[in-house]
């Protein structure tokens, strides 16, 4: 996705996607996407900017008009995580949602440190640089996240 894109379109496309997406990753595994699921990966979409458990956690009591509990949200993240549907933001201890849900592949994004946007990009050169590496030292990677923290375009161009 293009950084300039994220900050003026309307994010109820990408969530309507990744919801279909979801069902039917979910439903060739079958793996239950349950209500509570869905309305965590609905939130996580409603913008590109990634989201911590415990914010995710009060949204949804908002959403719900009910308290939820911390490992509600917790288990709603590691299904989707397991069902390749969200990536963990490491750095930020925090989760967007995948741009390719439910394929197996290596997660590399671009975030924002002004305004918060987090797009995940892949680069199959930069895969192979990393794997290469890690091989070489007799490393055997298991999950590779590369997190590239800078300023978008439309953060770039307010700043000068």
């Amino acid at each position: 996705m293009d950084l300039r894109a994220c900050h003026n379109h309307d994010h109820q496309h990408c969530i309507d996607v990744a919801i279909a997406s979801a069902r039917s990753v979910c439903a060739r595994r079958g793996a239950r996407l349950t209500r509570q699921r869905e309305q965590v990966l609905r939130l996580i979409w409603q913008s590109h900017k990634p989201l911590g458990a415990y914010p995710l956690m009060n949204m949804l009591a908002e959403a719900t008009s009910r308290p939820i509990a911390p490992p509600t949200v917790y288990r709603a993240l590691d299904f989707l995580c397991e069902q390749a549907l969200i990536h963990k933001i490491h750095s930020l201890n925090a989760f967007v949602g995948c741009s390719t849900p439910g394929g197996e592949h290596q997660s590399q994004f671009l975030i924002c440190k002004h305004c918060g946007v987090a797009v995940e990009c892949g680069s199959a050169q930069l895969d192979s640089a990393l794997a290469s590496t890690a091989s070489m030292a007799g490393f055997s990677a298991e999950q590779r996240s590369v997190e590239i923290v800078g300023l978008c375009p439309a953060c770039r161009d307010l700043s000068r």
